[in-house]
């Protein structure tokens, strides 16, 4: 099998339903991810974020196109002071209860998995940006955490 990184891009964040949301693209094209998939993606993303618990309101997001139909939309949010709420929705993807292989119809699959390998590098970012920003100053800065972000680039670069 052979492995190639893939495009990571990181538009700017949103509020959404009261929550500040960070966002990664990853793609192997280069022109990016189709104005109607990341529309229908983040049309969805208010199901898949978590009541309000009194931690701050931070989520990030990675909506990734897959060499297939596929596409994929993660939601990472911080509750509970310190921990990560995973929710995820897919288009595309029949093998995932998707109707068809329109990659911009997402469902809501009932699997556990929380990304695949081009997914997962941001987790290792906004979970050191978390600590920088949010547990380790004498004031938390939500702001400093949301510019913080994995730089552009390849899915294989380092925070």
């Amino acid at each position: 099998m052979t492995f190639a990184e893939k495009l990571l891009t990181v538009p700017p964040p949103l509020d959404v339903a009261g929550r500040r949301i960070k966002r990664y693209h990853v793609t192997t094209d280069p022109a990016g991810i189709a104005s109607d998939v990341a529309e229908a993606a983040y049309a969805l993303l208010p199901a898949l974020l978590p009541e309000p618990d009194g931690t701050p309101a931070a989520t990030f997001t990675v909506l990734h196109r897959g060499g297939d139909d596929g596409a994929y939309l993660n939601a990472y949010s911080w509750v509970w002071d310190n921990v990560l709420h995973f929710r995820g929705a897919a288009a595309g993807q029949p093998a995932l209860g998707c109707p068809d292989r329109d990659p911009a119809r997402f469902v809501l699959p009932d699997r556990p998995w929380i990304g695949c390998v081009w997914e997962l590098p941001p987790i290792l970012h906004e979970r050191d940006a978390w600590v920088r920003h949010m547990l380790t100053p004498d004031r938390p800065d939500l702001d400093a955490y949301v510019r913080d972000t994995l730089p552009a680039g390849t899915t294989g670069g380092r925070s």
